[in-house]
């Protein structure tokens, strides 16, 4: 076996023995809470003091340049071409409670055909949110970054700080009555085990799960106008999370993640010269009950292997993994057992 090989058996069977034993998570690592997240804002703008390596004109930026110096009282009877102006989009995410004067990070992507926005500055531009409203304001100078001197992906670049707040997204967060608790990942069980942590936690009937995804939470009258200090409780409480018995691969790499409670039935395996049986009655070699091994007569070398009916996923990886089984050999024995009905799981190619 290669040394890369050798890794990669390493890290599978890792990953099957790590999916099995599961730690309570915080309550804020599982769930959010409605209203509480970031809002995309957009605009369209201009940078301009590029070396020689902008638009050179066009329908949009020519419009652009015309209405801008119409904004300055300067008035342009002749159609402006220049190579150091550049069409850009902007895009930033409105932060949850972001408020006036507040500073966000921007990025500035070319719309023409510059050919890189390196030493360009960014004029004002207003960004606006889905609903029309203007909620920032960006301009600055752009930097690319130092991807070999920004000449990888020069015509995209960002701005630390180059946009200010200027319009509020006011939840009433402290005056809410009650808040909607939304799982990361959707699970009839691990919904029903939040609403019982925070019910004995909180000691009452507060939470409700509505279904896999919502659990409802009203807000106790002794935290009335101090929801904060009420969810900064509530989103440390620990949960134990549940999850699908699901296996990923991803045939590119060869990793297979597996995770979950996944099931073997009784099942026979015959994979090339390799053979495995999981459940059933044999008397190996070893003599040994659950696992034993029988050579074969032309090789000499050990084809067979028994485990017994409660073996688990990782026990199989180990076994395969011992008789040299590549991860393209995994992955053609996951797919044959997921379809003979003897694996009893998920399994989702990436």
């Amino acid at each position: 076996m290669n040394k890369i090989f050798i890794t990669t058996m390493i890290m599978a069977t890792l990953l099957f023995s790590s999916s099995l034993y599961s730690e309570p998570s915080r309550l804020k690592d599982l769930v959010t809470v409605k209203g509480v997240r970031s809002n995309s804002i957009i605009g369209y703008g201009l940078v301009i003091g590029l070396n020689g390596t902008g638009d050179g004109g066009g329908e949009i930026t020519n419009t652009a340049l015309s209405r801008m110096f119409q904004k300055l009282g300067l008035n342009a009877q002749k159609e402006i071409v220049s190579k150091n102006v550049a069409s850009v989009i902007i895009t930033a995410d409105l932060k949850p409670f972001a408020r006036i004067g507040q500073k966000l990070d921007v990025t500035v992507s070319s719309i023409g055909d510059a050919g890189s926005l390196a030493g360009g500055t960014l004029l004002i531009t207003p960004l606006k949110g889905g609903d029309g409203n203007i909620y920032a304001v960006a301009s600055g100078a752009i930097s690319i970054g130092g991807l070999d001197k920004g000449k990888k992906f020069p015509t995209t670049g960002v701005i630390p700080g180059g946009a200010i707040v200027e319009k509020e997204i006011d939840l009433n967060f402290d005056e809410k009555k009650s808040l909607r608790l939304s799982l990361n990942n959707p699970d009839f069980t691990t919904a029903a085990r939040v609403e019982v942590v925070i019910n004995q936690e909180l000691g009452g009937k507060f939470a409700i799960a509505r279904d896999a995804t919502t659990v409802d939470l009203i807000i106790p009258d002794s935290y009335q106008n101090d929801v904060v200090k009420l969810m900064a409780i509530v989103e440390n409480f620990k949960v134990n999370s549940d999850a699908v018995a699901k296996i990923v691969i991803n045939e590119k790499t060869g990793t297979i993640v597996a995770g979950g409670e996944v099931v073997l039935k009784e099942v026979a395996i015959a994979h090339g010269d390799l053979s495995i049986e999981i459940g059933g009655n044999i008397e190996g070699d070893s003599g040994e009950s659950g696992g034993g091994g029988k050579k074969d007569s032309a090789s000499g070398l050990s084809r067979f292997y028994f485990v017994e009916q409660k073996t688990t996923l990782k026990d199989l990886v180990k076994a395969l993994n011992a008789y040299g089984a590549t991860p393209e050999d995994l992955i053609s024995i996951f797919q044959a057992l997921k379809r003979n009905g003897s694996l009893i799981g998920e399994i989702e190619l990436i």
